[in-house]
């Protein structure tokens, strides 16, 4: 879905620079604002807010308005919450399925749209219904770093974010098997800690992901 003009590519160009894009998923808002304020002051600008969390459109917005911060949603139901969310300051959508219905808001706000993809059909599948890139999901029950360096040899000018079981000991491989950048969830923002008020432990998680 790249067009002439397109902001995309400079997009795409600032999570390969991130590297590590947190995937903000939270039962409550406030544990949700609280991860993205501990991971900001720890060096991270880049964050995927999930649509599982409650008022995140919101939290889109508030963060949208912050100098030097990139937002994105993830868990995209439908191209009426992509809608929502690019409206809030989303400058990229992400869902975990292929939904060609996703792609025409995207390309209008020319914001990123990554779709989600196992096998080498369902990647051709996301490409076909416009997505800038490929989400590998679940990444580490499906093969982790092995699995995405396969599909890297079959698609290799494909921008790939391998998403699930992402952690700091494994970046590096998934970087070095073909990864554009990675998605870090629980391992990142843990909400058994968040609850607990454990910052330090939450930072020194985001500190060494670190590019």
């Amino acid at each position: 879905m790249t067009e002439t003009n397109s902001d995309v590519p400079g997009l795409l160009a600032s999570l390969r620079a991130a590297r590590v894009v947190p995937v903000v998923r939270t039962r409550n808002s406030a544990h949700a604002a609280t991860a993205v304020q501990w991971l900001r002051e720890a060096g991270l600008t880049v964050f995927e807010i999930t649509m599982t969390i409650p008022d995140a459109p919101a939290l889109i917005r508030e963060l949208a308005a912050e100098p030097g911060v990139l937002v994105g949603a993830g868990t995209v139901p439908d191209a009426r919450t992509a809608e929502l969310c690019l409206a809030a300051g989303a400058r990229f959508i992400v869902a975990p399925w292929v939904d060609p219905a996703l792609a025409a808001p995207c390309r209008a706000a020319r914001a990123a749209l990554l779709l989600g993809a196992v096998t080498p059909t369902e990647v051709r599948a996301a490409l076909a219904a416009g997505a800038d890139a490929v989400k590998i999901f679940p990444a580490a029950s499906a093969g982790g770093p092995g699995h995405l360096k396969a599909l890297v040899s079959v698609f290799p000018h494909v921008t790939f974010c391998p998403t699930g079981g992402v952690d700091s000991g494994n970046v590096a491989a998934y970087i070095a098997a073909g990864a554009a950048f990675v998605g870090m969830g629980g391992n990142l923002v843990d909400e058994a800690r968040i609850a607990a008020g454990d910052k330090a432990t939450i930072q020194a998680a985001a500190r060494a992901i670190l590019p």
